[in-house]
């Protein structure tokens, strides 16, 4: 699935929620949909942990 078709998902899902429940429904999916992503470039290892919190297990 290209990534341009995975958005217009995501955003289709996101303006239902925003519609039928409200805002903090959708202040809720978006939360919930960024951690999804970021758990996600996690395990694909497009997004390395160590990067963002500085040297890791380097330092002593």
């Amino acid at each position: 699935m290209k990534p341009s078709h995975l958005g217009l998902i995501v955003g289709l899902a996101l303006g239902a929620i925003a519609f039928f429940g409200g805002f903090l429904a959708f202040l809720t999916a978006v939360v919930f949909a960024v951690i999804g992503g970021a758990v996600g470039l996690i395990l694909e290892g497009r997004l390395d942990l160590r990067s963002l919190m500085g040297r890791g297990s380097d330092r002593r």
